[in-house]
């Protein structure tokens, strides 16, 4: 404890704020999986690509344990493009 002589630290120009090394997060879009539906028909109505399956695919790795099988009201994340 300072003594009663001492000045009190002058905190005036701290500027309260926070910092992280956790990378941005950005929103991602989702898709509720519809009868007939394919991850290439997905990927051609989202990204214009059928290719792009794969993305939607490893996106949702923890969801969809077969790419040849989804199934109607699955939520799929749609990563950007």
């Amino acid at each position: 404890m300072p003594k009663s002589n001492e000045p009190l630290p002058d905190f005036s120009d701290v500027r309260s704020g926070g910092s992280s090394t956790a990378p941005a997060t950005s929103p991602t879009e989702t898709y509720t999986v519809k009868k007939g539906d394919s991850l290439s028909k997905i990927a051609k109505r989202v990204y214009g690509d059928a290719a792009q399956w794969q993305k939607i695919y490893a996106a949702n790795r923890d969801i969809v344990e077969n790419p040849d099988l989804i199934h109607p009201g699955q939520v799929l994340k749609l990563p950007a493009a």
